[in-house]
């Protein structure tokens, strides 16, 4: 995802340089020079005590800046106001990457409070800063001016500034102002609740098995597992399954069990839906009411009006219209596909009628039958750090890069591992960090983000330090950690974003923004590398005998290539659209969240066999990522990305102009230019729908 950068607030990333320090700097960290390899945050020193007082401190300093600027007799110039700007914030930024990133990979109860108080503070500052009148006159005086002269990044970031300081609030009456602060610190902080129920119920289902036949279907590595899971426990004699993506999907698809792949698939699909103390609903209900008085307050219709007017899609009417579009061709997809399995649950003598929690395992049966393939056979080849050396494979093959792992910086987790990311020519690009494993405290899910972003203002040219978090399926006692084909794509895919960070070759921090539904194009091109014959080959290696994988298996994933692809594109189709129904509201009447859902899954038609992605009170993308009214990105840049990577599929695979181009048009532009334009500028063209679903086998 993506993630998805995790990022506050434009306002709060801005700066990339080290920070500011002053007289008061102690032990803290935060407050001093950080003397580690290309300036990496020194985890080792860095306490749960330190991050609120630099969080103080930063606020502090940044609102000196902002004094500054404000206060400047000059007539305001693109230097003394929107450079200033930039370059204010210096340790604020700092501290809240650091602070985000390890909130998601390696959080507690202890971070959650310190969460609890920086988010109010926070709130009250970006809307002190969107808020303050001469700041936003000195903005206007030169959005309105028209005869600066500027160069096209530069006129980006004042556009964006004008724009973001008008959806903050900038013209508002006194009142108004008012109200939106009120919204807006409690949005902030039932977003930062609803986010932790969600963590606290990835960690609190347990499935405890005693007996042994109900192992049957089991992988031995699952078994395995559960097994060592539980010894951690102290439950010996017995086998701990969880609701993590690794320990679900292959209970899903292998249990004989139907009774527990029930009892798992909707322990994980009802998160924060108990009726306890971790319950969503009136949270999430709650959050929708303020987004609507939020939305009418700065004069736009619903919510998603408000949301996509800065994304490529620009309306709910382009949204709807794009997903309903692609729905009609993906649920006649569907329904073959569910009519294939109860062909085998009627030929197995199963009298019932195929079942949400039912899909992955008669599917995994419809895969075995038709392709002679499942899982297990592939998971051998995709030993993990095969993967990533997979992955960093094809970054060379296209754009020469090196991946030198370094032991000398300092990890947030063991489990981390870091890389220095270099030119062909051994020029230093960026740090990237890579964290792969599941655990106590970690987010569910995959993502990528930045403790530091790549700019060049006044020459000052800092480089990129990005991590990649997954939740991949780990080593045993018995085996190294072997990866799913989808965990695989996962990889990929983050990877992609990645690439976009390291390569960006900005001048301001804030051109770095760029909007979903075009950020999952970097990420999602390169999962189409993963699959490859060639790349296999570069890559898929027996974990014991380190043979290649075979010509055989390379073709049964190539001929199963639109296995599913029904269920993947209506799961998530329906997913957008309950994303969409909810953001389309414009009354501020508080929903009952269960009754809302079942509405809009009823309007979709949806085939009962198949549920949305996410179900409302877990659907953390849409509460707390920064997806609301955004989910359908994916599938957006889906198309891009089909369209883009069928360039590469007509020059060659690995063909050096046509990576060339991609990196200049794409990978190092951020949201500097039109981004359609960039597009165009790399493919000489808009893209066609059609490579989407040629890709899908749904056209």
């Amino acid at each position: 995802m993506k993630n998805n950068f995790f990022l506050l607030s434009t306002l709060l990333v801005l700066a990339a340089f080290a920070p500011k320090l002053d007289a008061q700097s102690n032990d803290n960290p935060f407050f001093k020079e950080w003397n580690t390899p290309f300036r990496t945050p020194p985890f080792n020193d860095i306490k749960l005590e330190h991050y609120l007082p630099a969080f103080e401190e930063g606020i502090k300093q940044q609102n000196s800046e902002i004094a500054v600027v404000v206060n400047n007799q000059e007539k305001p110039t693109f230097e003394n106001t929107i450079i200033a700007i930039e370059k204010s914030g210096q340790l604020l930024s700092t501290v809240n990457r650091v602070f985000s990133g390890l909130s998601s990979s390696d959080n507690n109860d202890e971070m959650q409070k310190i969460a609890e108080k920086t988010t109010s503070m926070l709130s009250k500052h970006i809307d002190d800063i969107y808020l303050n009148e001469k700041l936003f006159e000195r903005i206007k005086f030169l959005y309105e001016k028209g005869t600066l002269n500027l160069l096209i990044e530069e006129n980006t970031v004042l556009n964006n500034y004008y724009m973001d300081f008008v959806r903050g609030g900038a013209n508002l009456s006194q009142d108004g102002k008012r109200k939106l602060r009120e919204i807006n610190e409690e949005l902030s902080q039932l977003i930062l609740k609803f986010g932790d129920n969600v963590r606290k119920e990835n960690s609190k289902f347990e499935l405890i098995v005693n007996r042994k036949e109900d192992l049957a279907g089991l992988p031995d590595a699952s078994i395995q597992a559960a097994h060592e899971k539980a010894e951690t426990k102290g439950l010996k004699g017995t086998w701990l399954f969880t609701i993590d993506k690794p320990t679900l999907i292959p209970f899903l698809q292998f249990s004989e069990n139907r009774v527990l792949r029930e009892k798992l698939y909707k322990a994980y699909m009802n998160r924060g839906n108990n009726n306890d103390e971790l319950d969503n609903k009136k949270i999430l209900s709650r959050i929708i009411v303020l987004r609507v008085e939020k939305a009418n307050l700065l004069g736009y219709k619903t919510y998603s009006d408000f949301v996509l007017q800065k994304k490529m899609a620009k309306t709910p009417e382009n949204v709807y219209l794009f997903l309903n579009d692609i729905w009609k061709p993906t649920i006649r997809k569907a329904k073959s596909e569910v009519d294939e399995m109860q062909k085998i649950i009627d030929n197995e003598g199963g009298k019932f009628n195929l079942e949400a929690w039912d899909w992955w395992y008669y599917a995994e049966k419809v895969k075995k039958e038709k392709y002679a393939l499942d899982e297990e056979m592939l998971r051998p080849y995709f030993k993990l750090e095969n993967v990533v050396n997979g992955a960093f494979a094809v970054a060379t093959k296209l754009w020469g890069l090196q991946f030198v792992e370094r032991n000398d910086i300092q990890l947030y987790h063991p489990e981390v591992k870091i890389f220095e990311v270099k030119e062909v020519d051994g020029k230093h690009i960026g740090i990237l960090y890579t964290d792969y494993f599941p655990r106590d405290g970690k987010t569910n899910g995959a993502w990528c983000g930045e403790f530091r972003s790549q700019s060049n203002m006044d020459g000052n040219y800092i480089t990129p330090v990005i991590y990649n978090v997954g939740n991949f399926s780990k080593p045993t006692s018995d085996n190294p950690a072997l990866i799913s084909l989808d965990e695989v794509r996962t990889l990929f895919h983050e990877f992609g974003h990645a690439l976009h960070g390291l390569f960006q070759n900005i001048t301001y921090p804030s051109a770095a923004n760029v909007p979903a539904d075009f950020a999952e194009l970097p990420s999602q091109i390169m999962e189409n590398w993963a699959m490859q014959p060639e790349v296999l080959k570069m890559y898929a290696k027996h974990y014991n005998t380190g043979e290649m994988i075979p010509q055989e298996l390379i073709d049964k994933i190539d001929n199963s290539r639109f296995f599913n692809q029904g269920f993947a594109t209506l799961e998530y189709i329906a997913a957008s659209l309950l994303d969409m129904d909810w953001h389309v509201i414009t009354d501020t009447v508080e929903r009952d969240v269960t009754q809302f859902q079942k509405e809009s899954i009823m309007k979709m038609e949806l085939i009962p066999e198949i549920l949305p992605r996410y179900l409302s009170t877990n659907f953390i993308h849409i509460a707390t990522w920064g997806y609301e009214s955004g989910y359908y990105s994916y599938l957006w840049a889906a198309v891009l990305d089909s369209d883009a990577f069928e360039a590469f599929m007509e020059s060659g695979l690995f063909n050096k102009v046509t990576a060339e181009s991609f990196r200049k048009n794409i990978l190092e532009k951020g949201g500097s230019e039109d981004l359609m334009e960039l597009y165009k500028n790399f493919r000489g063209r808009k893209p066609i729908v059609d490579a989407l679903l040629k890709k899908r086998g749904l056209k």
